[in-house]
């Protein structure tokens, strides 16, 4: 006996429970519970036919025989109502069923559950995804479109091939750089979007790593150029800006180089640890102050293609001139990229380096000391803007918070032994 058979069978009513519950919940009269589990147990047996008998024309003609089906009960519901509502969402989850059904025994068992699972998921969701979708604005949708069109479309036509004299520019590569940051922007931005604004200060912070750390130092430091009451609150959300822009570093490193991660997390984690503690002592003086919550500034949309071309730019020219320093003046020489290249943007250093890394031509002991050195350049841009654009209160707050971990950053790249890590 094929228990493998049973156990597809079981999925297969495990599955067309599941969506039929959700149909028969919003009081579908085309198909409910009973339907939708019959719909996937005859997939389920129309591919049990077409593999004993090898017969490619048993599963297409039950799903014309369904449709056929579908169709007969929405002219039947045309002619008996004067309203009635005829929608297709029933009707196409019916034929998906059919489908999964037929698939988990053609096809792969994994891939039919979440299809399935995903379905029954959607379906009941409706009504947030409506209440979603009618509360974007037109720049939400610029973000959802921008993102979409630079994966979706940009990125599988350019060749996965190297180019140019020291043979580092890959235009396919380059351009998986830009959607994993222009991802992690859009993000945040709809995490603010729909839950920032309502769980105070500290998420103003997270959020404005996740989305741009810099954006956010330039924001809150012109605040306090309006309202010097808020200098201590607005240089512990910079600061906690700054520490989650590192831990979104680690995260992109993780993404590019899983397998080199424990070497390099550990000194960049102590740095956050160091930005933490100084974030935590923040919190607490601006609590003792009762200073009130500001709402953090609405970002602009984070997908603007005009910004993913720079970045992608960025990186390409990034990675030539880490490739020439390194075989023209040797490692050493590396430092002085790493310091100019993070005073403008510590992701495309990071994924830059982190892309020779896993090629082989650089070592991960001495790429986390570049990645580190690139943070700790990109803070000291941060807290000489946030000194110029806010008020006279805020240069002492913001020499101490960022002196305090630029200073450990240097000391951790220094002394830091070679062999502390996972």
């Amino acid at each position: 006996m094929n228990y493998d058979d049973l156990t597809t069978l079981g999925i297969a009513f495990g599955l067309g429970l599941l969506v039929g519950m959700q149909r028969e919940k919003t009081d579908n009269h085309m198909a409910g519970v009973r339907t939708f589990t019959l719909i996937s147990v005859l997939g389920v047996m129309a591919g049990f036919l077409t593999r004993s008998y090898d017969n490619p024309y048993i599963l297409p003609v039950l799903g014309l025989c369904i449709t056929a089906m579908l169709m007969m009960a929405n002219i039947i519901k045309l002619k008996k109502f004067d309203e009635a509502d005829v929608g297709q969402t029933t009707e196409v989850a019916a034929l998906l069923m059919f489908a999964i059904g037929a698939y988990l025994v053609l096809g792969s068992t994994l891939i039919g559950v979440l299809v399935g699972a995903a379905m029954a998921i959607l379906l009941y969701v409706k009504e947030h995804i409506h209440e979603f979708i009618d509360n974007l604005k037109q720049k939400d949708i610029s973000a959802i479109m921008t993102l979409a069109g630079i994966s979706l479309v940009i990125l599988p036509i350019l060749p996965d091939k190297t180019y140019g004299p020291l043979d580092v520019i890959n235009p396919r590569n380059i351009w998986l750089m830009v959607t994993l940051i222009v991802g992690i922007s859009v993000v945040g931005y709809f995490i603010y979007k729909y839950a920032g604004k309502k769980v105070g200060v500290i998420s103003n912070g997270i959020l404005g790593g996740l989305i741009s750390s810099t954006a956010t130092t330039v924001g809150y430091a012109r605040k306090t150029a309006d309202n010097t009451s808020i200098t201590k609150l607005a240089v512990f959300v910079i600061t906690t800006a700054s520490a989650v822009s590192f831990v979104r570093v680690l995260f992109e490193v993780g993404v590019i180089i899983p397998e080199k991660l424990p070497i390099i997390a550990v000194p960049i984690a102590a740095v956050i640890l160091i930005m933490a503690i100084t974030c935590v002592v923040l919190f607490y003086i601006i609590n003792k102050d009762d200073s009130e919550n500001e709402k953090m500034p609405e970002p602009d949309n984070p997908a603007q293609f005009k910004s993913a071309l720079i970045f992608g730019l960025l990186y390409g020219f990034i990675l030539l001139a880490v490739a020439f320093t390194k075989e023209k003046f040797g490692n050493n020489a590396l430092y002085v990229v790493s310091i100019i290249s993070g005073l403008t943007d510590v992701d495309a250093i990071t994924l830059s380096l982190s892309q020779l890394i896993k090629e082989g031509s650089l070592k991960a002991n001495f790429g986390w000391k570049l990645i580190l050195l690139a943070g700790l350049s990109n803070m000291l841009f941060k807290g000489i803007m946030a000194i110029v654009l806010g008020a006279k209160q805020i240069v002492k707050w913001i020499i101490i918070s960022f002196g305090i971990t630029i200073i450990s950053g240097l000391l951790i790249i220094w002394l830091w032994p070679a062999n502390w890590h996972f």
